[in-house]
């Protein structure tokens, strides 16, 4: 590893909800699409835990913000200024799309005419009833951001990598 003592790293909450997000982004992706291939009479169980846990990424998302926002980021490695942005371009734009895309479902969800009841007790309220004129465009964004993560968590993942194996810095202690 470059240089002589660790950088500092963020707070432990952010670090907390970084990795449950992360956990529940691998279930809830596969999830959703695994269910158009689900027998009917199981379809219902499994939209229950893809919306509830999308639901509930939604809520540690912007949790997150709030403490992203209230306590100090570490500094972090001396990088080319090019690799600066385009790491916090992608960490950004994760930022948005973890909370874009549980809108964008849960809104699909009631303009298809389904209410959400979270984990199947606690009923949510919804801004629109149901709306078969907005439904399929709220699908489609939904189905699309769901693509649009994959590619941002994969670029996430490269970087972390790469920062790990080829410049062998503490980019990633940061986050561990």
């Amino acid at each position: 590893m470059s240089g002589a003592s660790p950088m500092a790293t963020f707070h432990p909450l952010l670090k907390a909800f970084h990795w449950l997000v992360a956990v529940l982004v691998f279930a809830i992706w596969p999830l959703g699409k695994v269910i158009s291939f689900v027998r009917d009479d199981a379809k219902t169980g499994f939209y229950l835990w893809h919306e509830s846990l999308g639901f509930l990424v939604l809520w540690l998302m912007l949790a997150r913000l709030c403490v992203r926002f209230l306590t100090e980021t570490p500094a972090r490695e001396p990088m080319p200024l090019m690799q600066a942005w385009v790491a916090d371009g992608v960490q950004w734009a994760l930022y948005l799309v973890l909370i874009a895309m549980p809108i964008s479902g849960f809104l699909a969800t009631n303009a298809h005419g389904f209410a959400l009841q979270w984990f199947g007790v606690l009923p949510v309220w919804s801004p629109i009833d149901k709306s078969p004129a907005i439904a399929p465009v709220l699908s489609a964004v939904h189905y699309w951001l769901s693509w649009v993560l994959l590619a941002l968590v994969t670029l996430h993942i490269a970087g972390a990598l790469f920062h790990r194996v080829v410049r062998r810095d503490h980019t990633l202690d940061r986050m561990l």
